[in-house]
């Protein structure tokens, strides 16, 4: 399993690391699409639909999706503004769970849930991308992430012992949250000291890394919530040992649509 994650993880990093930076405007647009649209094959199954010319068929009406999207960029802050409301429900829904399931438990509710995720992940990433110091925003967004899922690791492991959600992923502690959070706001620290930002810069930026990180974790405790409701470990096989597409975006899908409505808060771009 661990030479299958790295031999994995070597292939995947040069093309994603290549999509994500070097590519721009419509061949952007496209590769995160394809990523998206596998996330969309993968949710089809968390939805119901067991049938691969059904799970193909929610795939391709999510690519028609994000190329409306892409040819009415007017259509972004709705699509975040679904994204903020839709995050806010979820945190309630994983905080209530298994009590609040039989509200989502329908193969049409779910698939429209699906929607909800997936789409404001990319018209994130491609504001996000069109913005000034595009590139920085996305690494800073992914390395903001990350740093919280291995402070949570580490922590988790080292000092877990309240549950963070025990009816949807027993492994995750709040002691792990904590630890994450930490490793996260030290990193927005350090930046705002280096790049001379004012106290109440560094005020805003803490209190929007702690926005960040807090809603990656109900991403991904929300997909971990969709699988287990339906009986299923991973979302695929497509990365072998590391599950599939959704497994490795989860904490993203919900990071990037809430990172893009702060920066426009900010008045960092114009949709």
């Amino acid at each position: 399993m661990l030479k299958q994650r790295i031999i994995t993880a070597l292939i995947l990093l040069p093309v994603a690391l290549g999509g994500f930076f070097l590519l721009n405007g419509g061949d952007f647009a496209l590769f995160i699409g394809f990523v998206v649209t596998l996330g969309a094959w993968e949710w089809a199954r968390l939805a119901g639909l067991m049938a691969q010319p059904l799970r193909i068929a929610y795939a391709a009406v999510v690519a028609g999706a994000l190329m409306l999207l892409h040819i009415l960029p007017e259509l972004a802050p709705w699509v975040l503004g679904a994204a903020v409301i839709w995050w806010g429900l979820a945190t309630w829904l994983v905080l209530t769970y298994p009590r609040s399931s039989d509200l989502w438990a329908s193969a049409a509710c779910r698939l429209l849930i699906g929607l909800l995720v997936l789409l404001p992940a990319w018209q994130g990433l491609v504001l996000l991308k069109h913005w000034p110091l595009g590139n920085w925003l996305i690494l800073s967004v992914m390395v903001l992430v990350w740093a919280a899922d291995i402070g949570a690791y580490f922590s988790g492991r080292a000092f877990g012992k309240r549950k963070l959600a025990p009816q949807v992923s027993p492994g995750k502690s709040w002691e792990g949250v904590y630890g994450g959070l930490a490793v996260s706001l030290l990193i927005t620290l350090g930046v705002g000291i280096s790049r001379d930002w004012g106290f109440g810069q560094i005020l805003l930026g803490l209190l929007g890394a702690a926005l960040l990180v807090m809603s990656s974790v109900v991403g991904d405790l929300t997909e971990s919530m969709f699988k287990r409701r339906s009986g299923i470990k991973d979302s695929s096989n497509l990365l072998p040992g590391h599950g599939g597409v959704l497994d490795r975006i989860d904490s993203l899908t919900a990071a990037i649509p809430i990172f893009a409505v702060l920066l426009w808060a900010a008045e960092w771009g114009v949709m």
